[in-house]
């Protein structure tokens, strides 16, 4: 017995040490991003931040959201989360009922038909000349009906459908229920935890793309928030600079600033909405677990 609890200490010790390991090092860059961008230029430019904050300040902060294209691009990201990701969920339980239930007679054949679309595609050239010519190019169209479905996320649709016990669906249909009915009033409210899930894997999907808008956006007033975080990371735009006139040193420790600053502000929303759908991950998983 002795023996069987030193190892199992030891493995505990091993456990418990490799998951503190690896929170340190999955929150070390956030806390980094967080400090540089409240510390002062000044504590930035010399090199005195490491962890905590130095000289506490928040001007980078100002020259961010003072500058109405981050506003803009705020507001064309949220409108592709929230209507894509409405259009989305109505797609993929439309998608996922029916294949569902065995009394449709395409099941077989459409189930197959997504499993083959998860390892085949058309291309990448394919699409951008498909997507052009429907008149998709420089539309807030694209970045909703392109994107509408997933496959993956309807086949866990389809299986948390397909746990729901025949005897409920055969009882609604005795009582003269038809299948948008039973669809809407009974089976989508028995798999909300699954649903809650593909809601938060959708957002996340839309919030974070910027291929999709790299590619067929190319005005301004369409673009969401990644691309201009894109823009400031990679191509060191100082746009978000406020336009009133700073020295050149001044300057250049601002710029370095508002890269952190922006990465702050475009992630900070979906880090505050997690906490609120975790609850739903470990049950809505497994609720489409079971059949398949």
């Amino acid at each position: 017995m002795k023996e069987k609890l030193g190892s199992n200490s030891l493995f505990y010790f091993l456990v418990y040490f490799i998951a503190i390991l690896a929170g340190i090092v999955t929150l070390y860059p956030f806390l980094y991003i967080i400090s540089i961008s409240i510390s002062s230029s000044a504590a930035v430019n010399k090199g005195e931040v490491f962890l905590w904050p130095v000289g506490l300040s928040f001007e980078a902060y100002k020259h961010v959201l003072k500058n109405p294209g981050i506003w803009m691009a705020y507001g064309n990201t949220i409108f592709y989360v929230v209507v894509g990701t409405s259009f989305s969920i109505l797609a993929t339980t439309m998608a996922a009922y029916p294949l569902s239930r065995k009394s449709f007679c395409a099941r077989r054949f459409l189930n197959f038909f997504i499993v083959f679309c998860l390892y085949f595609s058309g291309g990448l050239i394919p699409s951008y000349l498909l997507i052009t010519q429907l008149g998709f190019y420089n539309s807030r169209w694209v970045m909703i009906i392109p994107v509408l479905l997933a496959s993956y996320y309807v086949m866990i649709c389809r299986s948390a459908f397909s746990s729901i016990p025949e005897e409920v669906m055969e009882s609604a249909i005795v009582d003269g229920a038809n299948d948008i009915q039973i669809l809407f009033r009974i089976a989508i409210p028995l798999i909300m935890p699954t649903l809650a899930v593909l809601i938060l894997y959708y957002a996340i999907g839309r919030w974070n793309n910027f291929f999709t808008p790299l590619l067929y956006i190319s005005k301004k007033e369409l673009q969401p928030l990644q691309i201009l975080l894109r823009r400031i990371l990679i191509q060191s735009s100082s746009e978000l600079l406020s336009q009133e006139i700073l020295k050149a040193e001044e300057k250049g420790m601002v710029s370095l600033q508002v890269r952190y600053v922006t990465i702050v502000v475009s992630t900070l929303p979906i880090i505050m909405v997690y906490p609120f759908i975790q609850k739903y991950f470990v049950k809505g998983i497994m609720l489409g677990a079971v059949k398949g």
